[in-house]
């Protein structure tokens, strides 16, 4: 037992000689800035986003010690085997320094030896989000089929997500595109598919449910946007098909062997139909409503006898004028940007909501972008005509799915930055110029370990005002009826 005691003791004091510290004393100078996940230098935030939590990208790194000070004033520490700052204290300091920068100090652990990098600065935008949370659906990127999924809302200001309706509440069946208007849910529609498929549409404190599949349109109905007024939503009407590659960087092609848009009237419950976006030859798709409610946005292209020549459909992006009294579609067609000049696919359209600007997602061909890692966001200014690519934000993989808030100034996408497989949610600014900020990736608490682990993909994300109120059982019993 004395030996058994003494190697026991040598053990524990040779572990305690070779740990690092969480109060060190020499440290070495390095002359870079850190490298962290999730890569938080040089991010524009507001005040009302979660604790930027963080690890050392390295796993050999132990431990970290991080200080952050405001230039206006106060700070924040946090230590441990990642930075995981105190949520109010995080809050106070953001206030205190809105429209100012945080200096962030890193110092970690590495084989027992301590480290310390070079300050890196987190600017603290003077606009806030001004929305409570996100809405989203979380999916396996499963090319076929598909297992548990489910619509979700997160809070932004912690770490608080909870579930609206998971598919095990609806027998399994597949659901998406859960869409608010204007981020108020109060008014919000989603599709489920499957034995008891429907369209399910919120307003005025009930639900009403509208067959998924319509014959006399032709095709499921997807893809909804709503007017402004609430009276309204846009949809397109579409036969979806896929297929594999197999000798090249990308999976799976998404193709619609036909489409259209049209409008739906939620007060006469009647389909506005039969107008320039439903046109026999061409396939429009992916409507838009500006915020004026006076047009509808959508992509079109020629009919082709699909999948032969899948690789040389290319969307032009386009607009018809919208009468809301009479809920008429207007005679003329406007091309904003035509993929016969560009060469490129556009899909996505959303405007800002201050009118400003229209983004949406370019593409070498199609329109289905997540699969598309050449798929960048664009940003079309719709006082002055100029388009661009946003560089700011774009990568080498897909960009897309994205939404604005109310306010205009701040906007979220989907991305597959990290590893090409799954879509992540990031976050940006825009500022009066139309310039964006470097993206940040959603806040978790754990974000290194969460997004290891999490084998599902962000999908159709949007903000939201204030917490969508569900009763999930009691929603499933209606789709069962149905």
């Amino acid at each position: 037992m004395k030996k058994i005691n003494k190697w026991a003791l040598i053990t524990l004091l040779s572990f305690l000689v070779s740990a690092c510290s969480l109060h060190p004393d020499h440290v070495q100078m390095v002359n870079q800035q850190p490298d962290i996940y999730p890569d938080y230098i040089g991010v524009t935030i507001p005040v009302d986003i979660a604790p930027l939590n963080f690890s050392m990208t390295d796993d050999d790194f132990t431990d970290v010690y991080v200080d952050v000070k405001g230039e206006k004033g106060g700070s924040i520490h946090a230590e441990g085997t990642y930075a995981d700052f105190d949520v109010d204290e995080w809050h106070q300091l953001l206030k205190a320094n809105k429209g100012s920068r945080l200096l962030v100090s890193v110092m970690a652990c590495r084989e027992g030896n301590w480290y310390q990098y070079r300050d890196f600065s987190i600017e603290v935008s003077p606009n806030p989000l001004d929305e409570w949370g996100i809405t989203y659906r979380r999916i396996a990127p499963s090319y076929a089929l598909y297992g548990h999924m489910g619509l979700y809302q997160r809070c932004l200001s912690d770490f608080t997500e909870t579930s609206m309706l998971e598919n095990s509440q609806v027998h399994g069946q597949c659901m998406n595109c859960h869409t608010q208007n204007r981020t108020n849910p109060e008014q919000y529609v989603f599709h489920v598919r499957g034995e008891h498929g429907a369209t399910v549409v919120h307003q005025h404190g009930k639900d009403v449910l509208l067959k998924a599949r319509n014959d006399s349109l032709g095709g499921t109905m997807v893809y909804p946007y709503w007017h402004p007024s609430g009276r309204y939503c846009a949809f397109s009407t579409n036969k979806t098909a896929q297929m594999f590659h197999t000798g090249n960087n990308k999976r799976i092609e998404v193709f619609d062997t036909s489409s259209d848009v049209f409008v739906y009237d939620m007060e006469k419950h009647e389909v506005i139909k039969d107008t320039l976006i439903m046109t026999t030859g061409w396939a429009e798709n992916t409507p838009a409503f500006s915020p004026d409610g006076k047009w509808l946005y959508f992509t079109t292209v020629r009919c082709g006898n699909y999948p032969k020549g899948y690789d040389q459909v290319r969307y032009s992006l386009c607009r018809v004028a919208f009468d809301e009294k009479s809920g008429k579609i207007g005679t003329e067609v406007d091309t904003l940007v035509n993929a016969g000049v560009t060469g490129k696919s556009v899909t996505w359209p959303r405007p800002s909501y201050d009118g400003k600007y229209l983004m949406y997602t370019q593409l070498d061909y199609g329109y289905f972008s997540v699969w598309h890692p050449e798929a960048d966001l664009y940003m079309l200014d719709l006082e002055t005509g100029v388009n661009r690519p946003l560089n700011e934000v774009n990568s080498i993989r897909s960009e897309s799915l994205h939404n604005w808030t109310r306010n205009s100034r701040w906007f979220l996408f989907t991305s597959r930055r990290e590893d090409g497989l799954y879509t992540r949610l990031y976050f940006s600014s825009v500022d009066e110029h139309g310039k964006a900020t470097k993206p940040f990736l959603l806040p978790q608490q754990n974000p290194k370990e969460y997004y290891q682990r999490l084998m599902y993909s962000y999908n159709t994300p949007d903000f939201t005002s204030v917490p969508v109120k569900t009763n999930a059982r009691e929603m499933g019993r209606k789709i069962e009826r149905f």
